[in-house]
């Protein structure tokens, strides 16, 4: 785990990230331009989190473990997908770049497709 750049010391109350986790200000850090994109992935995480919410509330009810497990499965990839079109909308930007003469970062596009792995 690292901590943000203006971590005082051991004994400060600091927010500690996991490995991976953009920090402010640590590297630059890439937009989606493409606003139908990302107005697409916006509506499947809103429809995941109302999914969530009813994963929520089938547990608290007492529902039946596997109607649980399976509506956690489908938030689980409604999940997947939304990050897939982030990170395909991302590869398509940096390839876009990449022609026009700016540094592609593959490593750094291979570690955010494998987050999703």
């Amino acid at each position: 785990m690292r901590r943000p750049r203006n971590a005082a010391g051991p004994d400060s109350a600091v927010r500690v990230y996991p490995p991976g986790y953009p920090v402010a200000g640590e590297d630059e850090h890439m937009q989606l331009e493409n606003a139908q994109v990302v107005s697409d992935v916006v509506k499947r995480l809103r429809r995941a989190e109302g999914q969530l919410a009813g994963v929520v509330r089938m547990l608290e009810a007492g529902r039946d473990c596997e109607d649980v497990v399976t509506q956690l499965a489908a938030v689980s990839r409604a999940l997947d997908k939304a990050g897939f079109a982030i990170i395909a909308a991302g590869l398509e930007q940096c390839i876009t770049a990449g022609e026009n003469g700016d540094v592609l970062d593959r490593a750094r596009l291979e570690k955010l497709f494998l987050s999703l792995a």
